[in-house]
């Protein structure tokens, strides 16, 4: 396999230690490992929404579009619907994508758009500098929280599972080999995946050493099984001490939503139309 430079000429303004990093190193290994036998990088589309997360397009050389805060799924839909050949990543944040952009993230997963999203969870607001997201813990004193939150976290995958997801998983950014595989399964999976990296913040909430002391990973877990799934998912609720799951949870083979928008046999003509009319639907 030949090795291709991903990198950009961007300055890199993630602060040291941010687990960030992690997850760039670990596309650009997946995306070389890819190009020569499943997608090529022309045919490659990242697209990002606001936050810190979204700086990875600066960072990675190949297509991008920066969407604005919680609007990435959309955005990110409407480049599949329009050009069904593009294998298209979306990169969000926990705030970006569990907070504002959540039901963006419902209806990508209920449709089974074939998209796959990596989210950043460091479970805060981090570039508007410390305040609690849908992922903080009770008790997470913000600058908009001073005196702790009261508000119980969301289970993202609890919430994926109910939606229809064909492809969950859960990551850490201080376990990069299994990262990878999660990153580069998801990206080969036909149909709407989503893999929640737990990434640290080293400045603001620093949580390598609650990860370290509870994460393990998935062993004879059945994946095809949708109950065995949410009993898995359910045993770490984001905000308890219990052992934290990590692996691919759910995995379910289904028919995309643009393979039933636009099925192979109609025409270029006849699939602009239908795009199109979708999107005077949509204004």
């Amino acid at each position: 396999m030949s090795q291709t430079n991903l990198g950009s000429y961007s300055p890199n303004t993630w602060c040291p230690g941010c687990g960030n990093f992690s997850i760039l190193n670990g596309i650009k290994t997946v995306l070389n490992e890819l190009k020569d036998t499943a997608f090529p990088l022309e045919n490659v589309v990242i697209v990002t929404g606001i936050g810190c997360h979204a700086k990875i397009v600066d960072y990675l050389n190949v297509n991008s579009f920066y969407a604005i805060h919680g609007r990435a799924l959309p955005v990110a839909e409407g480049i599949k619907i329009a050009k069904p050949a593009l294998k298209v990543i979306c990169f969000a944040g926990d705030g970006d994508a569990y907070g504002e952009g959540l039901e963006h993230l419902v209806f990508a997963a209920k449709r089974n758009i074939d998209i796959t999203v990596i989210i950043h969870n460091n479970r805060s607001y981090s570039l508007t500098a410390f305040q609690y997201s849908p992922t903080s813990f009770v008790g997470f004193k913000g600058r908009s929280t001073p005196h702790g939150s009261i508000e119980a976290p969301l289970n993202p995958l609890e919430l994926m599972l109910a939606s229809r997801a064909t492809f969950l998983a859960r990551g850490t950014s201080h376990g990069l080999p299994l990262l990878m595989r999660l990153f580069k399964e998801s990206i080969m999976h036909k149909g709407f995946a989503l893999v929640d990296v737990l990434q640290v913040c080293v400045t603001y909430n620093n949580l390598y050493e609650y990860y370290a002391k509870r994460v393990y990973e998935l062993q004879d877990h059945d994946a095809n099984d949708p109950m065995a799934a949410l009993t898995r998912i359910r045993e770490w609720d984001y905000n308890s001490d219990a052992s934290i799951a990590l692996g691919v949870f759910y995995r379910k083979e289904a028919t995309t939503f643009e393979e039933k928008f636009a099925p192979p046999h109609i025409t270029t003509q006849e699939r602009d139309v239908r795009i199109k009319q979708l999107l005077r639907e949509s204004i």
